[in-house]
């Protein structure tokens, strides 16, 4: 005997039975319930069932045939669905629209919400027949549980003890007061709305209240990891706001779940009190549930960590104890009248994130659950949704209104918040839209209060068309509102050559491997730091974000965690500064950073510190390495996009470091002079890699060399303008106004391509730095037949000629290109 859904019956009625997995079945009209909410049906199951059959072939009278077997129909069930939500997938992300939507629409399509004509209701009833969905449901669930449980473990739940009085205010400005409204509305006109909407719809309503005005972590993380904003400053307020909404919003629910399904049980004992009492008790067990689970199981899962060593990958053994704790956490939540998904959760939660068991989870489960078995659960939850069931037009009026409402308030106070702390209206819309956001977790949620008996099969359709629209128009609308980018257009000359004499150089140079520090420390230093023209760096040290979804941007000189849990990262980074602080006290300033971010989130970490540190030049290490013998050792592919969208977008001048191999020795305290050659053409950049040359003539240290590549020819695109700043610039290293002694100016005559590489190649040797301007897009004769062999155009013509393998030098080569200012 199994009960099922009174919709789902009727729509059983017409299909032809024997098309199910089952050889005989019967709805029982006298053990139905007298609102049809439920109807009791005969099922008759052969034992053993049938899991594989016997092919098309098979006997028609004695064999398994293929759609009444288990497993074959399952895997056309999968095929179907997946083959649906591409087709939905690929015409609507040209529209912006999210993936879940595409998954939600291949269950409507496959469901009873779209009757398209008889040949297609013929194919569903054969493809999903009556008792089939219990398989794909019950084998899709544990893909979602899995799903919950890899968003928990990229979850760092100890964000909320340091989140900030502004994420605070705003979680509980958006999720309070919208709910005490709504609340108060559905309550203090109760019997209105008994009389109105009936008893049952009426208890809806605080479900609809509750659903709307909470939103989840999953989905907020979800949403600005697609428009590629999760390491934004508006995407960090987010995530912290979205994290303590989510926090508060499921320990009422879950406390609430406790309570009301212990009333519900023991209803005929409430009179009495012992009903009362037993859910009292529930609720107590929900506490000891949330708080000894990670008193026990949490130094488990560290004793796996201390017993890994570094850079290993975790046993076998570990992963799968810890799925096995996933599980028994799921039982042992049922106690507390908690659904198995909450034990998941919260597992998730109490795992360590980062390598090496966050991160070992993360690439066991996440293919298999996130991307297989979860939309494949999506799917099947849509196919329970019936969109096209009449709806009295009151109910909906009703249900749609409290939603505006809802997200009206929730917007509202949220754009009141940050226009309070003075941010601006656009961000301050931006946030209430990521705030409204609904995805796949809300619909779900939504599906499991329907089988619960909390939402009636038409409040549950107008919950779904809800959740479509506000997960589409949060996305699209964030999308256009909101470009982080803009931030780092540069309105404002920050380079080496605008700064006012005597001020303060500031640098944000970034590391990313233990072989780029000696290297970055080292052009520091040819930056000569004097009490007149200090030095200012600021080091951030890149680390790819794996195991978690919160990004983590760490300042060691305050001390800040701000996400970073209780690792300690880039020591050696940090020590080295450190010192070259020490060595240069007075004249230098040394702030170490750690960001911890995607690979292509990681340029705007870059960027955002070079702007909030008001800095003229950012310093980036070349993405290729080589051995002792010249050759290339290894290459980082990603390490170059990376550096070619920062020079797209950085607010100020950058420069990219070329280490073939002297700089890893070479240290200001030597005491031979170092060899510094400057190859000069003329260009913007030039002019600025010539500013920066000039910081290490005020240093006996170092000897400058000026190679003034000169040629005859008119084919150029200098303008007069560009020739009186170069000259200008020149008159320094000319002698002009004094000459320098440890500076020498050559003008070298150099008519085509041909001279130019023999030039380079008899100096490429001789010189510990060679510092040259990218010049990108500038044409000269001396370059010309260069460009269409240039490998890596990142680093311009010159500097890609002395990267190149076929040349032989072991200096450090530092490409420099000026900012590229916006004309408004």
């Amino acid at each position: 005997m199994e009960k099922i859904d009174a919709k789902s019956v009727k729509y059983m009625t017409d299909m032809i039975f024997d098309h199910t997995i089952f050889p005989f079945i019967s709805i029982n009209t006298n053990g139905s319930d007298k609102d049809l909410r439920f109807l009791v049906v005969d099922v008759c199951m052969d034992m053993p069932p049938k899991i594989v059959s016997d092919g098309i072939w098979a006997n028609r009278d004695h064999g398994v045939k293929p759609m009444k077997s288990t497993l074959p129909l399952l895997e056309l069930q999968i095929l179907t669905i997946f083959a649906i939500t591409q087709c939905f997938h690929l015409v609507l992300k040209r529209l912006g629209v999210p993936y879940f939507v595409s998954q939600i629409m291949a269950g409507l399509v496959l469901g009873p919400s779209f009757k398209i004509s008889n040949s297609w209701n013929h194919f569903k009833n054969r493809l999903f027949p009556y008792g089939s969905e219990d398989v794909i449901g019950v084998i899709s669930i544990i893909g979602y549980g899995l799903f919950l449980f890899l968003n928990g473990v990229k979850m760092d739940f100890s964000m909320i003890t340091r989140t900030g009085r502004k994420a605070w205010t705003i979680a509980f400005c958006s999720f309070g007061i919208p709910t005490f409204l709504g609340l108060v509305m559905s309550y203090m006109f109760l019997e209105d709305w008994q009389n109105y909407l009936g008893e049952y719809e009426s208890k809806n309503l605080p479900v609809i209240v509750i659903g709307q005005s909470g939103c989840y972590f999953a989905v907020i993380a979800s949403l600005l990891s697609d428009l590629d904003i999760l390491n934004s400053e508006l995407g960090r307020l987010a995530l912290s706001t979205a994290m303590v909404m989510d926090a508060f919003n499921s320990v009422v629910s879950g406390m609430g779940t406790a309570f009301i399904s212990s009333i519900k049980t023991d209803s005929h004992d409430v009179d009495d009190g012992k009903g009362l009492g037993r859910a009292l008790v529930t609720v107590f067990y929900y506490f000891c549930f949330i708080g000894v689970t990670p008193l026990l199981l949490r130094p488990v899962m560290k004793w796996f960590v201390r017993n890994t060593p570094e850079g290993r990958r975790l046993k076998k053994t570990y992963t799968y104890i810890v799925f096995i704790m996933a599980l028994a956490v799921g039982m042992l939540g049922m106690t507390a009248n908690q659904s198995v998904l909450a034990g998941f959760l919260i597992l998730g939660l109490i795992v360590p994130d980062g390598a090496p068991l966050g991160t070992e989870m993360i690439k066991q489960l996440e293919l298999f659950s996130t991307w297989f078995l979860c939309p494949v659960f999506v799917t099947s939850c849509a196919m329970k949704v019936d969109i096209g069931v009449p709806v009295d037009s009151k109910l909906i009026l009703v249900w749609v209104g409290f939603i505006v409402i809802v997200h009206l308030f929730k917007m509202i106070m949220t754009i009141g918040v940050c226009w309070h702390c003075n941010m601006p209206k656009t961000d301050g819309l931006c946030l209430a839209l990521m705030l409204s956001c609904k995805g796949v977790v809300d619909f779900c949620t939504n599906v499991f209060l329907h089988d619960a008996m909390l939402l009636s099969n038409e409040a549950l359709s107008v919950m779904t068309l809800g959740v479509l629209v506000m997960g589409t128009t949060a996305r699209i609308g964030v999308k256009f509102l909101y470009d982080p980018s803009r931030k780092y257009a540069g309105y404002q000359k920050r380079s080496v050559l605008n700064l006012k004499p005597n001020s303060e150089l500031r640098i944000v140079s970034c590391i990313h491997k233990p072989s780029h520090i000696t290297p970055i420390k080292n052009i520091l230093e040819m930056c000569t730091p004097t009490t007149s023209n200090p030095l200012v760096v600021h080091v951030l040290h890149l680390m790819e974000l794996v195991g978690r979804s919160s990004p983590i941007f760490i300042s060691h000189r305050l001390q800040e965690r701000v996400g970073s849990g209780h690792h300690t990262f880039s020591e050696d980074v940090v020590v080295t500064f450190d010192l070259f602080e020490h060595d240069n006290a007075g004249t230098a300033t040394a702030s170490t950073y750690t960001a911890v971010s995607p690979l292509r989130l990681m340029p705007d970490d870059i960027c955002y510190l070079a702007l909030d540190k008001l800095a003229s030049m950012i310093l980036l290490p070349f993405h290729l390495r080589w051995a002792e013998d010249g050759s290339v050792e290894s290459a980082d592919e990603n390490i170059r996009a990376l550096n070619t969208k920062v020079l797209e977008r950085a607010p100020c001048s950058v420069a990219i470091l070329v280490n073939r191999g002297y700089s890893s020795s070479i240290s200001i305290n030597d005491n031979y002079t170092k060899e510094i050659a400057l190859i000069f053409l003329g260009g913007a950049d030039d002019r600025e890699a010539l500013c920066w040359a000039k910081r290490a003539i005020k240093e006996n240290a170092f000897h400058l060399v000026v190679y003034h590549l000169v040629s005859t020819s008119k084919n150029n695109e200098f303008s007069n303008w560009d020739v009186m700043l170069d000259d200008a610039i020149l008159k320094d290293v000319k002698g002009t106004y004094g000459s320098v002694n440890n500076v020498t100016y050559d003008r070298v005559n150099v008519e085509n391509t041909s001279d130019t590489t023999a030039f380079i190649s008899d100096i490429a040797n001789q010189y510990d730095f060679i510092i040259v301007g990218r010049r990108n897009g500038i044409k000269s004769p001396q370059t010309a037949a260069l460009e269409d062999w240039t490998e890596y155009p990142e680093l311009g013509v010159i500097g890609d000629l002395l990267a190149s393998p076929d040349t032989n030098t072991k200096a450090s080569i530092l490409v420099v290109q000026q900012q590229v200012v916006l004309k408004s």
